[in-house]
């Protein structure tokens, strides 16, 4: 039998693609890969992984991307998947899929994962609550707008991922100057501002629209407010998903048909009632080392369970939790009580992971991070005070 031919585009950025591609060829994938680097810089363990590499000079260039893709097929016959597993991708995953045939996400479906007005149009026929909206750019709605739900509001672009140009406007002043210095050329959605904390749903969907494996982070700070006031990041990997935030997520998958992919979902538990509120749904991995907490946490290998479930449709589990992993990040602009030599003394056992973050990851993600597991929330959190404490 045939093996599997699998096109991964930018498989050595972000980094953990070559985890991706190493579990795809250690499950007897034929692995090809396309990329801007030369072949010779990728590590050795990508360069291991890939029966072929297909160099181009520019990955936005459609032209270079679809003549890589011909000759895969040229050399391989028909290739069965094409993933980057990257959000920035979605469409050209979508463009390459639609024309030569591809499995997968196509063309006719992808503005519903790319476009956060569309999105919520799923969580409507999912049944679960979503934020309150107006996809306008005009002033007066926008006004119309703010009479119903009030002040403050949060603005963001409608195409684009993470908090990249997402602001909350807490008065009329600031939302005369948003208006006044606005990009003509980017549509903005305004939402409800929701004071609550950030629930993921993330997990693995088989090809039949069956969730194999459910797991949940916890976000205690606004990333929009961490992006924007360029702060460290924290959170934390839950042994347990609340069932609440796993149903909330199954229904919007089953609402979206999705099939055969990662998927991360952010949604809101409200502060004064515990209420559930879908924000965000994204169809790739979770970002910042959320995979890597996902294998602390369960003492699993989400990447060996991914490529299982390409190549055979099949995954191992379950995967009981069996701790509470938590990410702390660092700026080098600010003045921490206590050194790296510090935290690395007092918390080894716990450490599981440290490191630069990748340039341009660093605006959200911090510059330096740790990474770290416990049997309690309570020690997680003590780990994080830890780290984050500035000097007086």
């Amino acid at each position: 039998m045939e093996p599997l031919n699998f096109i991964f585009f930018s498989p050595h950025f972000p980094a953990y693609g070559q985890e991706f591609c190493h579990h795809l060829n250690r499950n007897g994938v034929r692995v090809l890969g396309i990329g801007d680097t030369p072949f010779d810089e990728l590590s050795g363990k990508l360069q291991a992984s890939l029966t072929e590499y297909y160099r181009i000079a520019d990955m936005e260039n459609d032209d270079e991307v679809i003549r890589a893709v011909g000759y895969f097929i040229h050399r391989y016959g028909k290739i069965d998947r094409f993933e980057s597993l990257n959000e920035h991708w979605l469409e050209l995953e979508a463009r390459i899929r639609t024309d030569f045939n591809i499995y997968g996400t196509k063309l006719d479906f992808i503005d519903n994962l790319k476009q956060k007005s569309k999105m919520k149009d799923y969580f409507v026929r999912s049944g679960v609550s979503t934020v309150a909206h107006l996809k306008s750019s005009d002033k007066t709605s926008a006004l119309q707008f703010i009479d119903q739900v009030g002040f403050p509001i949060v603005v963001k672009p409608d195409l684009g991922s993470g908090a990249s140009m997402t602001y909350k406007i807490s008065t009329p002043r600031e939302f005369d100057s948003f208006f006044s210095n606005k990009p003509a050329d980017i549509p903005f959605i305004l939402e409800e501002y929701i004071d609550g904390i950030i629930l993921t749903c993330d997990g693995l969907i088989d090809r039949y629209g069956h969730v194999v494996f459910a797991t949940s982070h916890r976000f205690e700070q606004s990333i929009m407010e961490v992006v924007n006031t360029d702060s460290h990041l924290y959170y934390f990997c839950l042994p347990a998903i609340d069932p609440e935030i796993e149903e909330a997520g199954r229904n919007i998958l089953k609402a979206m048909d999705i099939r055969e992919r990662f998927f991360h979902i952010e949604l809101f538990q409200r502060r004064r009632d515990n209420k559930i509120i879908a924000l965000e749904v994204n169809m790739r991995p979770p970002g910042a080392w959320m995979t890597d907490a996902i294998n602390f946490t369960h003492d699993m290998d989400i990447y060996e369970e991914w490529a299982k479930m390409v190549a055979h449709n099949r995954t191992g589990g379950p995967f009981p939790g069996k701790y509470f992993t938590g990410y702390a990040s660092r700026k080098h602009r600010l003045d921490y009580r206590y050194s790296h030599q510090d935290i690395v003394g007092t918390w080894h056992a716990e450490l599981v992971k440290y490191q630069e973050v990748e340039t341009v990851f660093r605006r959200a993600m911090g510059d330096f991070a740790y990474q770290f597991r416990a049997g309690s929330l309570d020690q997680v959190r003590e780990i994080v005070a830890f780290i984050h404490e500035l000097k007086v």
